[in-house]
């Protein structure tokens, strides 16, 4: 029963045989697949429900084959194909997406070392000492399918869409991948069922001479870098409110818009594929992977068998469900807001913990007194740093007339200062004058 809870290492992969391979990486496409299936209706029962209203419940019990009908629906849509469109890239565009949406799932662990028809195999289709990076790959190059999506629709709004999901690439890749640093700093590899297993006991830490015994979860042990990870894969999935490249209000669909039928379920398809992909990520990373939370590990067998599986799927189902709350709860953001909380928050506050807590490591070894004159030294910089750091004073106005008068001639005109609207010179003010109406006439009679 022990080698049943047996954490797999990567001398336990490449020695299936060719069926079980098969077999794993069908079970991988088919949970991306039904995931995003259950995905669309599960957010949209929750939605529903925060704005007080059913959502779908007629197709299926619980209204659960609504997703299915959906998609029959689109495929018997009538395909259109735009004019100006590169056909080849317009055709490829969605696939590229969902393929690397549901690549990255291979080097997810669903669980620990079990018996499949005799054979003991880890529940990991692969795994690969870089396998973190191998995720990061896939969902940068998921992006392009959105980028090349925008630019070969031939039209305005789908390539402002792609140029913005550039940007995004671009700003939120570099906080996403700094967030993941302080995981490698503590777990000491970058293989995804090595980072599960650093998981499995309390990290112990020393703190004033004393040792402590922490949490495992490096959600708990590295927030900083579990928060910003966080919001990192809300932009990176285009999911509100970071959902610029796609925003109905000022790009009508944005890259989408002139995609329809298949291409266009394929699209909404790779969108929820990399939602989940990037939960059952952040549960690898942050929330012990395929172990089981607190209290359930009071249990012996809590963490054995094919019982990880479920507290797997349990995790990947709250993070999902946080994905659907943050849709229903805030608005999108404006373009420079989305922009500057990425390079001017995210980036640095991710430089500073990672500094700290590479210094708290390396002084781990050292004496309690010298940790305490380091420790003193850094904290005297930071009140000096506070009290010192020079303040922008914001630059005095001038008065509103001596902005008027300043202003380049052959500006736009300025209406009244005084709101006093002056009649036009063209209009002319006509009175009708008549005679009061004679009731009475020469003939009337009082009756």
């Amino acid at each position: 029963m022990t080698y049943l809870a047996q954490d797999p290492t990567l001398a336990d992969f490449g020695r299936d045989p060719w069926w079980l391979v098969l077999g794993k990486i069908l079970f991988a496409f088919v949970f991306g697949l039904l995931a995003t299936l259950l995905g669309v209706w599960f957010e949209r029962r929750v939605v529903g429900f925060m704005q007080v209203r059913p959502g779908p419940n007629q197709v299926g019990p619980f209204g659960l084959l609504q997703t299915l009908a959906d998609g029959l629906k689109m495929a018997f849509k009538e395909d259109i194909l735009p004019k100006s469109a590169d056909k080849v890239v317009y055709f490829f565009a969605p696939a590229i997406s969902v393929i690397c949406a549901v690549t990255a799932l291979s080097v997810i662990p669903f669980g620990p070392m079990v018996s499949i028809f005799g054979h003991w195999t880890p529940l990991q289709v692969t795994d690969v000492p870089v396998a973190v990076l191998v995720v990061l790959a896939c969902s940068s190059m998921a992006v392009y399918g959105i980028v090349l999506a925008g630019w070969a629709s031939g039209s305005t709004y789908p390539l402002l869409g792609g140029l913005r999901s550039t940007a995004q690439l671009i700003s939120y890749e570099v906080a996403l991948g700094l967030s993941i640093v302080a995981v490698f700093m503590l777990s000491g590899t970058m293989s995804t069922s090595g980072i599960v297993a650093a998981q499995g006991d309390g990290t112990r830490l020393t703190l004033f001479g004393a040792d402590v015994q922490g949490p495992g979860w490096y959600a708990l042990l590295l927030f900083p870098s579990f928060v910003i990870f966080f919001i990192s894969i809300v932009g990176e999935t285009n999911r509100p409110p970071f959902d610029l490249p796609e925003a109905e209000s000022e790009l009508v669909a944005g890259f989408m818009t002139e995609y329809s039928s298949l291409k266009f379920a394929l699209i909404m398809l790779s969108e929820y594929v990399a939602m989940v992909t990037m939960s059952a990520f952040t549960v690898t990373l942050f929330l012990g992977g395929w172990r089981a939370p607190w209290p359930i590990t009071f249990w012996e067998g809590a963490n054995s068998g094919w019982w990880p599986m479920l507290w797997f799927f349990g995790k990947v189902v709250l993070l999902v469900f946080v994905f659907v709350w943050l849709r229903g709860t805030l608005p999108r953001l404006r373009y420079d807001q989305f922009m500057r909380l990425g390079w001017k928050v995210l980036i640095p506050v991710n430089l500073v913990w990672i500094v700290v807590l590479a210094g708290f490591l390396k002084t781990q070894g050292w004496e309690r007194a010298d940790r305490l004159v380091v420790y003193g030294i850094i904290a005297g910089v930071v009140l000096l740093a506070t009290l010192f750091w020079p303040s922008r004073k914001p630059q005095p106005q001038a008065p509103l007339q001596e902005q008027v008068d300043n202003r380049p001639s052959g500006s736009f005109p300025l209406p009244p200062m005084d709101l006093q609207v002056p009649p036009s010179p063209r209009t002319r003010r006509v009175v009708a004058e008549r005679e009061p109406a004679n009731i009475a006439g020469p003939d009337s009679r009082e009756v």
